[in-house]
């Protein structure tokens, strides 16, 4: 693929649409649903061969407030509440607006897809995520962002509405204020021209670009890259191509708890319900109950880059409800023992160290990290796994209006009829890595996808 670029629109097209959607993740999908349930013409193109993005390798948990989902299990929980524990995470270094207008919206955007699409959503309920005063996330049953895009793009075509893959675009049409339309370059390199009213981009961010990871976030670029490759940054490129303002460029979702070398995404449950992170000379380095984003440079600062997260049967019980867990337990990642001895034995850490760390943990008390414990300690048998830091996808992005998703001009205003949604826009984690609250991500793809849909 050559640079993405943007020039003057065509004297023709090889084919007009009313609604181009640039991505078939998440995002795009949702916004394929909105668009189409508002009347439009939408034709929904993606790179792969298949829809999946970085929502496929995540848990697929979307946080909500105020949801029957979260009224059946007893919660009381509001928008306002879910945007103060947003901007509690973000140091309040997000647009208010924002934050708002995704808190609101997050819930309604839930029974929607439940009502009218069929989607399982049912409430994580055994288990709290950092951040989040109250249980909010919603999933499909497996836990699974492969099950999310899997059934979204089974009511898209249930719906008859145009998915097209195998499409990448590499180049924008515009005059002015005005987006009219793209350029798509097929696998064999030719290339074909879409002409539309509304384009939206819900490609996604640049975390696939090692030069811009290592230009926005340095501390970073040397962890695994766990997004999806197509991740390359066109929304960012076009943009400052267009005149279009970004924000929080360096802002990002890392993550702690990847099978090492597996691969496999490891929940954060098994920190949460009491698990701990060591290093290899058998010592907790950090308070683990900040979040898993932060957690990835602490991982990766210590001797090399890795750590092992180590917890109990009665959490693994718990992480058994995440296909990644169940995965990694089948490919030998999760190692058990009856003893602390034994499990030292087993991940070739030093055993007294090991079982010192364990000891001390100061039940119904706050450790030297600040972190916080509750009565219940670790008990035989033993887990852990080996673990790395790894960046999942950049948060920040192009700067759009809060309630159309349109895209802010660097000078003033919006432009006329060019929107961002999901990872290509600007998102709700503050400026780096530790304003990262769980689910932000697809938070964002979700509502976002969601009004830009609606036009």
């Amino acid at each position: 693929m050559g640079n993405p670029d943007v020039t003057q629109t065509p004297d023709t097209f090889d084919l007009e649409v009313e609604t181009l959607i640039i991505g078939a993740g998440a995002c795009g999908m949702v916004a394929a649903l909105a668009a189409h349930e508002a009347g439009q013409d939408v034709l929904l193109i993606e790179a792969d061969p298949m829809p999946s993005g970085s929502t496929a390798l995540s848990a697929g948990l979307v946080p909500a407030a105020g949801t029957r989902f979260q009224s059946a299990a007893g919660i009381d929980d509001s928008a306002a509440r879910f945007a103060g524990d947003i901007q509690a995470k973000a140091h309040d270094e997000n647009d208010l607006d924002l934050v708002m207008t995704m808190a609101e919206t997050a819930g309604s955007v839930i029974e929607w897809l439940a009502d009218s699409h069929g989607l399982p959503f049912s409430l994580v309920t055994d288990f709290d995520y950092p951040g989040h005063s109250r249980r909010r996330m919603h999933g499909l049953p497996t836990r699974s962002g492969q099950e999310l895009i899997d059934t979204l793009r089974a009511q898209v075509e249930a719906l008859d509405i145009p998915l097209i893959c195998n499409r990448r675009a590499n180049r924008l049409y515009s005059g002015g204020i005005r987006v009219s339309g793209a350029q798509l370059t097929l696998p064999d390199g030719s290339t074909e021209t879409v002409g539309c009213d509304r384009l939206i981009l819900a490609c996604n961010g640049f975390g696939g670009n090692r030069a811009m990871v290592s230009e926005y976030m340095a501390e970073i670029d040397n962890a695994v890259w766990f997004g999806h490759d197509g991740n390359r940054g066109e929304a960012i490129h076009w943009g400052h191509a267009l005149g279009a303002k970004t924000r929080h460029l360096g802002a990002y979702q890392g993550h702690g708890n990847v099978a090492h070398p597996h691969g496999i995404l490891i929940t954060w449950a098994t920190i949460t319900e009491g698990g701990v992170q060591v290093n290899t000379l058998g010592q907790r380095f950090w308070n683990e109950s900040q979040g898993y984003s932060e957690a990835a440079r602490a991982v990766l600062a210590q001797p090399d880059g890795v750590a092992w997260v180590v917890f109990d049967s009665r959490i693994a019980d718990i992480a058994r409800q995440f296909e990644d867990f169940k995965q990694a337990e089948k490919q030998g990642a999760v190692m058990t023992a009856e003893t602390l001895e034994e499990l030292a034995a087993k991940a070739g850490l030093p055993s007294d160290e090991l079982s010192q760390t364990i000891t001390e943990i100061p039940m119904d008390g706050v450790d030297l990290f600040g972190r916080t414990w509750g009565s219940t300690s670790l008990a035989p048998p033993f887990c852990a796994v080996k673990v790395t830091g790894a960046l999942f996808h950049t948060q920040g992005g192009l700067e759009i209006d809060p309630l159309t998703a349109k895209v802010r001009r660097a000078t003033q205003g919006t432009f006329d009829n060019l929107y961002a949604a999901g990872g290509a826009a600007c998102g709700v984690s503050g400026a780096g890595d530790s304003g990262y609250l769980s689910g932000n991500g697809l938070l964002a793809a979700m509502t976002l996808g969601y009004i830009a849909g609606r036009g």
